[in-house]
């Protein structure tokens, strides 16, 4: 039987972070080995206690750095390393990915907020460091095919507009899961939304962020929502939409365990759960 799984998790008493611990806890082939979080007063406490999963003898840490040093030092060098799950803030997320490199564990990236250059600069640094990593926008299967069948109605509708919802402790808008769809419209190479008037908006932003492609892509944030997402394409006479909706943040663990259980055969970095499926 192959050994178990590293795994340490960033943002350990996050709602997401959280979510994945229990996942990685109830596997058979994982292994909790790090809980980073920088909650005031949770330094040393058992990560285990704090989530009512009993004691599970992993301290919370807030040194980032320090556990991936640990753990990566830990790991036997037959085993194919250890894998991080990242579930911080965007403002952070460029430099965890960066470290998790350096330190030859596998980062598994569930933060969005990355940008396009961000990317790029960090499969680089993944090929000359030549570990596997992944950036996943969103691991729901679900939001998957409703991308892939966004992609596939692109190519009969010149009109169509993207609208996310999120809770309002998201950080960053649009979410990366909305970008992430609407490059996936756009690998056409078509424009979309031709003006058919001289438009002006009496308040900035009515009419949602606009990419080169043109299409147009809005946020919205409130408490009581989960995270969805909707894209609905127009034409004479008609329309066409798509929609998936999140109701509880399990709905992304199967995704997250596929993610652990593949980055450490990749031999660069992966953007988006398609990849892997």
């Amino acid at each position: 039987m192959p050994p178990s799984i590293p795994v340490v998790v960033a943002g350990a008493l996050g709602r997401m972070g959280a979510e994945v611990i229990k996942a990685v806890v109830g596997s058979a082939d994982c292994t909790l080995v790090g809980a980073i979080d920088n909650t005031a007063g949770k330094e040393g406490s058992d990560i285990g206690l704090e989530l009512g999963l009993g004691e599970l003898e992993v301290a919370v840490t807030a040194d980032f750095e320090g556990c991936l040093c640990a753990v990566s030092q830990s790991v036997r060098d037959e085993e194919a390393g250890a894998v991080l799950v990242d579930f911080t803030h965007p403002s952070v997320v460029y430099e965890h990915t960066r470290a998790a490199f350096a330190y030859g564990v596998h980062p598994v990236i569930g933060t969005t907020g990355l940008s396009p250059e961000q990317l790029s600069d960090l499969c680089k640094f993944a090929a000359k460091a030549s570990i596997g990593g992944a950036v996943i926008p969103n691991f729901s299967v679900g939001m998957v095919l409703l991308q892939q069948a966004a992609a596939a109605a692109a190519r009969f509708y010149d009109h169509a507009e993207l609208t996310e919802l999120h809770h309002n402790r998201k950080a960053d808008a649009p979410s990366g899961t909305c970008i992430k769809t609407a490059e996936l419209m756009e690998e056409l190479g078509k424009s979309f939304n031709p003006a058919e008037v001289d438009e002006h908006e009496s308040l900035a932003g009515s009419r949602g962020g606009r990419r080169e492609s043109g299409l147009r892509l809005h946020s919205l944030r409130l408490p009581g929502l989960v995270a969805h997402q909707e894209v609905m394409f127009g034409a004479p006479g008609e329309t066409y939409t798509l929609r998936h909706d999140t109701i509880d943040r399990s709905a992304y663990m199967p995704g997250v365990l596929l993610t652990v259980r593949k980055v450490r055969s990749l031999q660069t970095l992966v953007y988006g759960l398609e990849r892997l499926i």
